[in-house]
């Protein structure tokens, strides 16, 4: 018999621990839950969390932030069970969801939404990295920095044909994002500019971080940047970097072939598969 129940601070220890087992599927979760804990109702990546357990023990969870994004790891839940987590999104505002692939579809078929929903669905290649075997024998020469004022406008153009052409977001609402994505960006060190001769060629981020084991995302290079080995030279040694820093594992998921053979050459295996899901427009559910 399964139980469900609204998780509190009391068991936020449980909580990492049952996380941490499912480490490559749970990283935004964990950094979230970490950065932001329970009960923040304005921070838009704030977390809710409800609990499912079976003999008292957890046995899956769903998130949503503030920002109506979904995060899920369940993965003995049945339909039952996933019908119950449906309703417990109840009227929430949903604008999309993330998770291992087949949990995902469990849950997108119990909320009863049509492919006709989301502007963008992915299912995509997760890959695992034990740092240790980081391998930069095929980068392109060049080096990587932190962005700064300067690359503003820069930024906001990859960050806009980042968010039109990998996620179809409209043009208006992408040059917003990718704007605001800049000022992160600047303002944070999770991102890093690769370049050559001073000229930038790509980007590469952190999306989720934690003192162990970090999330690649944010990786592209503009069109006079490609075929030059610039995303993976990107990735890799900002992988280097952290690994400086005591980081031991990295997880990411692959766009493309192409980028699959990038990941692959600095020693990325794959581990299974991922699904980003996102709403035309945030909307309630009710199912």
């Amino acid at each position: 018999m399964t139980d469900m129940n609204p998780a509190r601070d009391a068991d936020l220890p449980e909580v990492e621990a049952f996380l941490a087992a499912h480490a490559p599927t749970s990283m935004l979760l964990r950094a979230n839950l970490r950065r932001y804990g329970l009960g923040d109702r304005r921070t838009p990546r704030a977390v809710s969390l409800v609990l499912l357990r079976e003999g008292g023990a957890i046995t899956g969870l769903l998130g949503i932030t503030n920002a109506g994004f979904a995060m899920l790891q369940a993965p003995r839940a049945a339909t039952a069970d996933w019908l119950d987590l449906a309703r417990w999104l109840g009227g929430r505002r949903l604008a999309g969801l993330t998770g291992d692939s087949t949990q995902a579809a469990a849950l997108i078929g119990a909320l009863g939404l049509a492919e006709a929903a989301f502007i963008h669905r992915a299912t995509e290649p997760l890959y695992h990295l034990d740092l240790a075997a980081l391998d930069l024998s095929t980068l392109a020469p060049g080096t990587i920095r932190r962005p700064r004022e300067r690359d503003r406008d820069l930024l906001t153009a990859w960050y806009t044909d980042f968010e039109e052409s990998a996620l179809n977001t409209p043009p208006a609402l992408a040059a917003e994002r990718g704007g605001d994505r800049a000022d992160l960006a600047i303002d944070g060190d999770h991102a890093r500019l690769f370049e050559q001769e001073d000229i930038p060629l790509a980007m590469t981020a952190f999306n989720a971080e934690l003192p162990e084991i970090v999330q690649v995302g944010g990786v592209y290079t503009p069109p006079e940047g490609r075929n030059r080995r610039a995303a993976r030279s990107a990735v890799g040694l900002h992988l280097a970097e952290a690994r400086r820093y005591g980081v031991r594992q990295a997880v990411l998921a692959a766009a493309s072939p192409s980028a699959c053979r990038s990941y692959e050459a600095l020693g990325f295996r794959r581990i299974g598969q991922m699904t980003l899901a996102l709403l035309h427009a945030p909307a309630g559910v009710t199912p």
